[in-house]
């Protein structure tokens, strides 16, 4: 089962009693998984779709709670690719699917009592801030997915709303989160990346368990990345460490073989000397051979002046 799927049905588990938010949460699932059918005479039913049994239960327990409605509920095997079975759930009752549609704030009336479909979220549904937590994880159970964390930071919600999409963005934000809008194909997608912010939002939706799982995998990834930070570091001040004493060892060398090295200056001779028995030893190591000893600046001081005098060794003979 993927993190997603898992995070739904902790979600679809939780208990709510208010009903103000029961109806929030339900207005959401209509929105992002339910369809509305239209059959003339006034006629109209409401359909849901979804592959998660935990959330067919929670669509049917929400209606039976608050319009005490037996909704119709059929079960389709899919074949194709051994997917998941899909649950349809259909009110039929001309009556209640319309006080429902009403309720949820989906259908409203127009100056002629005629019922118009509302594409954005009623303000009356989130006044509250219970009802705008209740509302977001309708949405999410509805039409949201929550990536691996082992792999990437990805939350998102498909609807095929450009008005929902914005109100839904906006509800999220109010939350201090930075969600993020992007058209794909022929829906709109709310979006969240950020680790944190994904943590954030299970919170707000009641998704401790995901939460807790999520936090647990963000802290091994920090530390493993911490890890590599350090190694790769060490790694590159050794690779400098040895790249300078293999060029201090040749510079030493070539004035070996031209001058000698009793040619340099008496504080130059015994680092020298010391360089090419120790060829392994870091600066500070070296400048505790010394006598008297010396520091690291001191012993990096000496050695470039080895170098400078190597180089122009190099140019007065053309090499």
């Amino acid at each position: 089962m993927s993190f997603s799927s898992k995070t739904k049905n902790e979600l679809s588990r939780l208990e709510i009693d208010n009903e103000c938010c029961l109806i929030s949460e339900l207005a959401a699932l209509i929105r992002m998984s339910g369809s509305i059918q239209m059959m003339g005479l006034g006629k109209v039913n409401i359909k849901f779709s979804t592959e998660n049994a935990a959330i067919a239960r929670r669509i049917f327990t929400l209606l039976k709670k608050l319009y005490n409605v037996q909704s119709e509920v059929m079960v389709r095997k899919n074949r194709q690719l051994k997917k998941n079975n899909s649950y349809l759930m259909i009110v039929n009752n001309v009556d209640e699917a319309k006080r429902i549609l009403e309720d949820t704030g989906i259908f409203k009336k127009d100056s002629a009592n005629y019922f118009e479909i509302n594409y954005g979220i009623p303000d009356r549904l989130v006044k509250n801030r219970c009802c705008k937590r209740a509302y977001i994880r309708g949405a999410f159970l509805g039409g949201g997915s929550l990536s691996d964390p082992e792999k990437t930071y990805h939350l998102e919600f498909v609807t095929n709303s450009a008005k929902h999409s914005e109100d839904l963005c906006k509800l999220i934000n109010s939350f201090g989160l930075n969600s993020k809008i992007v058209t794909r194909k022929d829906n709109f997608v709310v979006y969240i990346k950020e680790g944190e912010q994904i943590v954030d939002l299970l919170n707000i939706i009641g998704a401790h368990t995901a939460l807790l799982k999520l936090e647990n995998i963000r802290i091994l990834k920090d530390v493993r990345n911490n890890i590599n930070r350090i190694v790769n570091c060490e790694t590159a001040n050794l690779s400098k460490t040895i790249n300078a004493a293999l060029r201090q060892i040749k510079n030493i060398e070539y004035i070996e073989r031209t001058i000698g090295i009793d040619k340099l200056p008496e504080n130059l001779i015994d680092i020298a000397r010391l360089r090419l028995i120790n060829r392994e030893a870091s600066l500070k190591e070296l400048g505790q051979m010394l006598d008297p000893p010396i520091g690291k600046s001191g012993v990096n001081h000496r050695l470039r002046k080895i170098e400078q005098i190597a180089e122009e060794i190099k140019k007065e003979r053309g090499n």
